[in-house]
């Protein structure tokens, strides 16, 4: 994320696209930090809130067409057997991609649309419109549409969070102590509970 962040700062909307296209390739990239701060980096920078949502929507249909590339150049066997072998640092399952292809399967090519505001299945929805050489016209429309309203919604919660980042973070700093002082608590009741006597525990 740091990396991802550093990219963004970096490049401005270049990097926007290329952090998103990535994330869809990639899902432990998540997009709920990513389009968040993108949209912080307007209060910040000359960047625009209408210029991040097209960059990360360019980014979004960039990722898909890969996959949907992929997906319609391997198959289904093929890619599973891969997402098995490297299912801990993908982290999808072959059953991920299973279940994405039986939305596809029964709810047809709207499941492209509506998938892309799904964690982790807004990634893959596009293998199995590869598998079945959805039409591509289509295809990128349902992106386009879908892709808007997630990154939309995104990127605005950061803008807004950024228009007044000093209050969220006065918060942030609050929610942490009270998290360290739940954590002493819990500590110091574990350890009574183990050093009392046998018996009585």
């Amino acid at each position: 994320m740091d990396l991802a962040t550093r990219i963004m700062e970096a490049l401005g909307y270049p990097g926007i696209i290329l952090v998103v296209a990535a994330e869809n390739l990639f899902p432990p990239i998540p997009s709920e930090v990513v389009l968040p701060f993108a949209g912080f980096m307007t209060t910040a920078s000359s960047l625009t809130i209408p210029g991040v949502i097209a960059a990360a929507t360019a980014g979004s249909l960039l990722g898909a067409l890969i996959l949907y590339g992929l997906g319609a150049a391997f198959g289904a066997e093929r890619i599973e057997r891969f997402v098995d072998r490297y299912q801990r640092y993908l982290t999808i399952t072959p059953e991920h991609m299973r279940q994405a292809r039986a939305w596809f399967a029964r709810y047809g090519v709207y499941t492209v649309f509506f998938c892309r505001m799904v964690p982790v299945m807004r990634s893959i929805i596009s293998i199995p419109a590869g598998l079945v050489r959805m039409n591509l016209g289509a295809f990128f429309l349902y992106t386009l549409l879908g892709s808007l309203i997630w990154n939309g919604a995104l990127v605005g919660v950061g803008a807004l969070l950024g228009a007044s980042w000093p209050l969220v973070s006065e918060w942030l700093g609050y929610y942490s102590s009270a998290v360290k002082v739940i954590g002493a608590l819990a500590l110091v009741a574990l350890a009574v509970w183990i050093f009392r006597p046998r018996r009585e525990r």
